[in-house]
């Protein structure tokens, strides 16, 4: 495990990806390898699954406890999901950066502007894949995923990553280990990752766009 020194202040980092973009894989791989890096940990009123740690996996809470932390103003942002509410805790967030520890925040699009608004510290990371071709591979090669659901997860991407302008920095992971390399450079070094630099996000979003056009059309033949 590598701990080497932060020449910036911790704070908290947003990471936004479309589904299959990998941001999960490198928060979870960049918090295992660096001490004073941790990943947020979601309050829910969604029931404990077996397996499931409190504080671990989520912090399980009842739905009086949550609207409690929302009329306190104790989230940085919140939202419902299939009846169940989740939210990130302001004072774990605060906690952990008054500890000397970075916390990552796995969100998407939606949730990033309510932080955002809500924290004007914390610095912004859209994940974006090489091109679309290598994100559906990914979905594929998850296994878990029917060919029309990724086909719908491939549709949503298209509009997920025309988001990509209202985040600080852009990173393309083309390969793992070194977007794990450029994203743990910004965070202790505040060195912007290389991979953006020069890539076309535009060009990458309208072809996603058109793909999920020319899938549409061809369902309705």
């Amino acid at each position: 495990m590598s701990n080497p020194a932060a020449s910036r202040p911790p704070t908290l980092y947003i990471l936004s990806a479309p589904s299959g973009g990998g941001k999960s894989s490198l928060a979870r791989a960049l918090a295992d390898r660096s001490e004073n890096i941790v990943t947020s940990v979601s309050h829910t009123t969604r029931p404990q699954r077996p397996g499931e740690t409190d504080g671990v996996d989520y912090f399980f809470v009842d739905p009086a406890q949550f609207e409690q932390m929302i009329k306190d103003d104790g989230f940085l942002e919140h939202a419902e999901v299939f009846g169940h509410c989740y939210g990130t805790s302001r004072h774990a967030v605060e906690k952990a950066i008054k500890s000397s520890q970075s916390v990552l925040l796995d969100i998407d699009w939606q949730g990033a502007q309510q932080v955002r608004a809500a924290f004007k510290e914390a610095v912004s990371v859209y994940i974006l894949p090489p091109s679309v071709e290598v994100l559906a591979q990914r979905l594929a090669d998850r296994g878990r995923e029917t060919p029309e659901q990724i086909s719908a997860r491939l549709d949503e991407a298209a509009s997920e990553m025309s988001h990509y302008g209202e985040y600080d920095h852009i990173l393309v992971n083309t390969e793992f280990d070194q977007a794990l390399d450029e994203l743990e450079a910004l965070i202790h070094r505040g060195e912007p990752p290389q991979s953006g630099r020069g890539f076309d996000v535009a060009a990458l979003v309208d072809y996603a766009k058109s793909v999920r056009l020319k899938t549409s059309e061809t369902a309705n033949l």
